[in-house]
């Protein structure tokens, strides 16, 4: 039987989710302790792939197992106490056979957490300047972002997709307390696209670049006429979503 595995993660101590040749991973500790507790290899593939440092606050993978009732009560328990702090699983989903938690994702959703001038704490998890952002030019210029489907110039260089069509539903920056935070929601998320989308409307923000360079970078298709790539510890993926239907009724949230 198919299962969807809801969790999330830290990744400040992870070289992102997928397995690394020589660098510990999310999925390596995951299927290690899921494999330990079935008593048999267990391989999980993800929604997505989470690069260096970057976190997730929901992320779901797919596995096969035979599991009884008691059994699936009683993983969600195992796991955590098996695995390190900063992996936590949720929850347990019985899905169709044909489930897929990679291409049957509707959509993802993603914040990027900036922390206005020096602090002490959590620096793992937020991106630090020292400016004051234009939050309204830059919120103009993220809106501008749902009128483009090619996003090839937020993309990493020389990677290997086969399109670089994503329908971005949702872009907006919001102040906080002690800074601001990004957040975006699409159908689907090209390699480095959010840090570099990021990265470019921070240079709108603090007037380095305009508005209405917007469209000519999107255009140009070039990666080299984007902004920055912000770092990864203030990325965290928040949110995915299924069609209702490969749920199994009985199990679904």
């Amino acid at each position: 039987m198919r299962f969807f595995l809801e969790f999330s993660y830290a990744g400040t101590n992870y070289h992102g989710w997928q397995r690394q040749p020589n660098a510990i991973s999310v999925q390596e500790v995951m299927e290690g302790a899921l494999g330990t507790l079935l008593k048999q290899p267990t391989p999980l593939l993800a929604a997505g792939r989470t690069d260096t440092g970057v976190h997730a606050r929901q992320m779901f993978a797919h596995f096969d197992a035979t599991l009884h009732v008691d059994q699936r009560s009683s993983l969600v328990y195992q796991l955590n106490q098996f695995l390190p702090p900063d992996v936590v699983i949720h929850q347990i989903h019985p899905v169709k056979d044909h489930a897929h938690a990679r291409f049957d994702a509707l959509s993802r959703s993603y914040e990027y957490h900036i922390v206005e001038g020096k602090t002490a704490f959590g620096n793992e998890l937020h991106y630090r300047i020292n400016q004051t952002l234009d939050l309204e030019v830059m919120n103009e210029a993220a809106q501008l972002l749902l009128q483009y489907e090619d996003f090839e110039c937020f993309s990493k260089s020389k990677t290997d997709v086969k399109t670089f069509l994503c329908n971005i539903h949702q872009a907006r920056w919001s102040r906080t307390e002690k800074g601001y935070i990004f957040t975006i929601s699409a159908n689907r998320f090209l390699r480095n696209m959010v840090r570099a989308i990021v990265g470019t409307l921070l240079e709108i923000g603090l007037k380095k670049k305009a508005i209405a360079d917007l469209d000519r970078i999107i255009r140009s298709k070039k990666r080299s006429e984007a902004g920055y790539s912000v770092p990864a510890q203030g990325l965290f993926l928040t949110a995915i979503t299924y069609p209702e239907d490969i749920f199994i009724e009985a199990w679904q949230k």
